[in-house]
């Protein structure tokens, strides 16, 4: 009954075009993100903002990047690491060569020179695919690992290989506390979101699907597959590269080139497969997953009253959680996302969900 679009007449293209077409979508999803900025920070205690509700919102602006190149172009990729990496030490160099840029604009070209570098690893997307083009994408994650270990200049000539940011300002006001961290990276998150939802749905969207699934009859009907797939790799490279530059200052404050190793490209693969390939809610839902079921697992034995030395936890939760990413592939392929689309179908036609 609540869930009902009778009524809702679409009278121009513009409205049945719009990015939430049915009414009870858009209250739902303003009530979430005014709850999000207005109802969270004052009621969250300070472990819940670093440890679950910033790892899932910088994760789900990576897993949107990966999604748009893997789940809507098709192409491959297991360099995601490297290329946050990228992100975080441009954004790193920038903010200590030239201290008096803007916060943003430094998150920005983090992500502007890790699109650079995806458009030159993106290249032999032009000639192979599948499984070479994963293999091409490791071997840009290596490469990438082994630069920012062994080339002194991106860590500033520091012994020990790890950076650390200084104090953090936006407009004047100091970014200090997980609470202002928290609205910081929600806001770019909410903005690019939306900017990702609204260029899927368009035309470069549809270059990009039709890519995806057959290239070649895209190329008949006019797609040249030169555009279509590196402009997919620019974009993606851009996303993940804002989202490594917010991982190193606003999550881990200090890093070292192995926070960006191949288990984080692994990390962000598996978001997008449990989550849902080629849905942008399906990001959000998978990173909430993948940083919420280990910390789950983690207490769930002290709920119980079971003692427990903290190795056996650790091999239990490793354990667990790969044969729930197993059970839940198994049971629902499509992922979480395809999970709550099937929800929604079944309240509209409640009484009589088929």
């Amino acid at each position: 009954m609540l869930y009902r679009e009778v009524g809702q007449f679409k009278t121009s293209y513009m409205a049945d075009q719009a990015i939430f077409p049915i009414r009870q979508d858009r209250w739902f999803v303003v009530a979430v993100v005014a709850c999000a900025f207005l109802v969270v920070p004052l009621v969250v205690k300070q472990y819940v903002f670093t440890e679950v509700l910033i790892p899932v919102l910088i994760l789900s602006l990576a897993a949107i990047g990966l999604n748009i190149l893997t789940g809507y172009c098709g192409q491959v990729s297991l360099g995601t690491g490297g290329f946050m990496a990228v992100g975080a030490y441009a954004a790193y160099n920038l903010a200590l060569r030239v201290p008096e840029t803007n916060l943003i604009l430094v998150f920005l070209f983090g992500g502007l020179m890790a699109t650079l570098v995806g458009i030159l690893f993106g290249l032999p997307s032009l000639r192979i695919k599948g499984f070479y083009l994963a293999v091409a994408t490791l071997a840009a994650q290596f490469f990438l690992e082994w630069a920012f270990a062994r080339i002194k200049w991106f860590t500033n000539y520091a012994p020990s290989g790890s950076v650390a940011v200084g104090r953090l300002e936006l407009f004047g006001m100091p970014i200090e506390t997980p609470r202002q961290q928290y609205l910081l990276v929600l806001s770019l998150t909410v903005v690019l979101a939306l900017a990702a939802t609204n260029l899927v749905r368009g035309r470069i969207g549809r270059m990009w699907m039709a890519t995806r699934d057959m290239d070649i009859a895209a190329e008949i009907i006019g797609i040249r597959p030169l555009h279509a797939k590196l402009s997919a790799f620019a974009v993606s490279s851009f996303y993940i590269g804002v989202a490594g530059a917010l991982w190193g200052f606003l999550r881990l404050g200090s890093w070292e080139p192995l926070a960006f190793d191949i288990n984080r490209s692994f990390q962000i693969l598996f978001m997008v497969i449990i989550g849902g390939l080629g849905s942008i809610l399906g990001s959000f839902l998978g990173a909430a997953f993948i940083v919420l079921t280990p910390i789950f697992l983690n207490q769930l034995p002290s709920w119980l009253g079971i003692s427990l030395s903290t190795a056996t936890i650790s091999h239990l939760e490793f354990m667990v959680f790969g044969s729930l990413i197993v059970f839940f592939l198994i049971v629902e392929p499509h992922g979480l996302a395809r999970l709550w689309a099937i929800a929604k179908e079944k309240l509209r036609l409640w009484p009589f969900p088929y």
